[in-house]
């Protein structure tokens, strides 16, 4: 990355943690423009997000990650569909106390993940290859999250084994998601539906919290 394009997204992250009333810690700041460059590296051989992103990350997937925070409960977050490694690499950087799983069934992302967390030190983070559906854990998650699934209804289904009666599982939506809302079966109770603002982002962008207990067998 040349130096003026990195010092600009330096302050545009800098920015937008401040915004978001997270600590501007210099480790923090370095492991997160870091991932970036990584993910430019990495993104034309393992098509790691859209090319028209690119010039975007800092805004449209590290901050919109970190928007996120508010709604962690506890220690153990599964990122269900991680990809690039969001949210849950950067929401792992400003959460070194919470242990995070960054799960997808791709292999070459898997590939890419484990090279992240080694290359940056994550040691809160553990990658997995599998399909949601498959994986086991041998506890409850406190927190599972995705940006990953098109439809809610498919996503509780898919994660309610993972999930305990204390879990929180957020969906991370751009617009409004009012009939996906309305087609989730009666027992996914939906705790609340939050919309919130990325920093330098000028797009709609919402989370929908909700409880998955009763979807266990």
């Amino acid at each position: 990355m040349d130096k003026p394009k990195e010092t600009h997204e330096r302050r545009r992250l800098e920015h937008g943690m401040r915004e978001l009333g997270l600590a501007v810690e210099e480790r923090v700041v370095c492991g997160l423009l870091e991932h970036i460059g990584l993910i430019r590296k990495w993104s034309g051989s393992y098509n790691l997000v859209a090319r028209g992103d690119l010039d975007a990350l800092v805004d449209r997937h590290v901050l919109d990650a970190l928007c996120v925070n508010p709604w962690l409960r506890d220690e153990r977050v599964l990122d269900v569909g991680s990809g690039a490694g969001f949210p849950g690499v950067p929401l792992a950087m400003v959460n070194p106390e919470k242990h995070f799983w960054l799960l997808d069934s791709a292999g070459k992302r898997v590939r890419f993940l484990r090279h992240v967390v080694r290359t940056l030190g994550l040691e809160n983070v553990t990658v997995s290859q599998s399909r949601v559906e498959e994986f086991e854990h041998s506890a409850p998650f406190d927190t599972i999250v995705s940006r990953a699934f098109s439809s809610l209804a498919l996503y509780a289904a898919r994660v309610g084994h993972l999930a305990g009666d204390l879990t929180q599982v957020l969906a991370i939506k751009g617009r409004l998601p009012s009939e996906e809302l309305a087609a989730l079966h009666p027992s996914v109770k939906v705790e609340a539906v939050e919309a919130y603002q990325v920093p330098g982002l000028h797009a709609e962008r919402h989370v929908v919290i909700m409880s998955l207990s009763s979807q266990r067998s």
